[in-house]
């Protein structure tokens, strides 16, 4: 199994940055996509960016120009960094590889809490 462990959560002022991280271990051939999601209280899981093998990105319209992603492919890691942080960022983010190992993987991180503060 792959697992990964998200870290750089934390509280912020709003107009502020965070920066998250997130490494994955265990055997991997390949990664096709690794990606960012987030899950605020009453809300469903969203999409907030995503980086393919091939370098391109993705972003959720609400955090263009304030959030970049960005890997290490050699660590296995990939990062958001959050700038111009606002409330409504408040969520848990959670990392999220595809790819392939002992068989396709599709795996998750724990969760890290980012709390924006008004």
């Amino acid at each position: 199994q792959v697992q990964l462990v998200e870290s750089g959560g934390g509280l912020v002022q709003a107009g502020g940055s965070l920066r998250l991280s997130c490494v994955a271990s265990g055997i991997i051939f390949s990664i096709n996509t690794k990606g960012w999601y987030r899950q605020a209280p009453g809300k469903q899981r969203e999409l907030v960016a995503a980086i393919t093998g091939s370098g391109s990105t993705n972003y959720a319209d609400s955090v263009k120009g304030r959030f970049t992603i960005s890997r290490d492919n050699a660590r296995n890691t990939v990062y958001l960094q959050m700038n111009s942080l606002k409330p409504e960022d408040t969520a848990v983010y959670y990392c999220n590889f595809k790819g392939y190992g002992r068989g396709d993987f599709d795996s998750w991180g724990q969760g890290t809490h980012v709390t924006v503060s008004s």
